[in-house]
């Protein structure tokens, strides 16, 4: 059996290894290293300190079908809705551009559902969390690939689903593998970047607006504010709201270096401006997306990029195609057609 390295737990990296369990599963071996604590990536859901039942989506907050992508994903969409990992998004959003060929839907336990959802999916894989890929080399007919802080492993294939700039961070032979072409090409894909804040409070607490979530127009530091769990139409009485904050791009970038300490008390302080009497959270979680949304994506948007077909080293994620569920999905299905020729 080959032994295939997953490298990021976000969208497209469990989608890949999902379909590979279901149409390889007699043929490989199926690893997944993320260096975060969990899995999620940009689809990340954080949980109250308190209360892990109260939750709040930092990264992605709704998913937003096309009629084109509904259509052609169709089996994706209804086995999350079968599961009840998405319903509908009845909720009111204020700002929202309302396209009436557009699906809208929320995450009842949240965004991160979605990719534990498949990772459940790919059941025998061997996901690992706290692992940062640092190196990749290669090594006979394999790859050897390094860690931080742990010791190598060997794989006879590997992809790569992180942020294109952390792929091109990878030291060993990576430098050697990318063509010019392929560099210029991975070089030109660009990310926006934004804070968010998750704000989490005392069940009884009540946040009295006549909206689910909000676009903020005309704020310099706020663009997106959801009242979680009201979104997502929950109602338990025994968890507290949740409050999620974006902040618009200019800020992220004009910011992006700074500490926490600096940073949250002018998200908090623009907050209490756009929402004043908001009650006193009982804890915050604090994101910065260095690598947000894809800005400019590989051009022609192929969905993977192929650096070495033996051994197979493959690169997939948004910034390969476009940066929302569909274009994960296609990812994947891009990257599992690579392997399912080359293994």
């Amino acid at each position: 059996m080959s032994r295939v390295l997953i490298v990021g737990a976000g969208l497209t990296g469990s989608l890949c290894a999902c379909l590979l369990r279901r149409e390889m599963a007699n043929k490989v071996k199926i690893v997944v290293w993320d260096k975060s604590r969990g899995a999620g990536g940009r689809m990340s859901t954080s949980r109250s300190p308190s209360n892990a039942a109260c939750t709040a989506d930092l990264g992605a907050q709704y998913i937003s079908a096309t009629p084109f992508y509904a259509q052609i994903h169709q089996s994706f969409y209804e086995e999350l809705l079968a599961h009840s990992i998405l319903k509908p998004l009845v909720a009111p959003v204020e700002g929202m551009i309302m396209k009436e060929d557009l699906r809208d839907f929320v995450t009842p336990k949240g965004v991160s559902s979605i990719v534990k959802h498949y990772l459940r999916e790919s059941a025998g894989a061997e996901v690992l969390f706290e692992h940062h890929v640092t190196r990749v080399c290669q090594k006979g007919a394999g790859w050897e690939v390094h860690r931080q802080g742990g010791e190598a492993e060997t794989f006879d294939a590997v992809v790569l689903t992180m942020p294109v700039p952390q792929i091109l961070q990878l030291q060993g032979d990576m430098r050697s593998l990318i063509d010019e072409s392929q560099r210029r090409k991975l070089e030109a894909v660009s990310y926006s970047s934004r804070y968010a804040l998750g704000l989490f409070y005392e069940a009884g607490a009540r946040i009295d607006v006549p909206w689910a979530a909000k676009y903020i127009a005309g704020n310099p530091c706020i663009r997106f504010i959801s009242i979680d769990d009201k979104k997502r139409s929950l109602d338990s009485p025994d968890c507290g709201p949740s409050v999620v904050v974006h902040t618009g791009v200019p800020f992220g970038v004009r910011h992006l270096e700074g500490t926490r300490e600096e940073v949250e008390p002018l998200i908090l302080g623009e907050l209490q401006k756009v929402l004043p009497g908001l009650p006193q959270p009982i804890s915050i979680k604090f994101q910065k997306w260095r690598y947000s949304q894809v800005t400019a994506a590989v051009p022609d948007c192929p969905g993977q990029m192929t650096l070495c077909s033996s051994p197979l080293l493959v690169c997939g994620g948004d910034g390969f195609m476009h940066s929302n569920f569909d274009g994960c999905v296609e990812s994947a299905l891009k990257v599992t057609e690579v392997l399912k020729s080359s293994l």
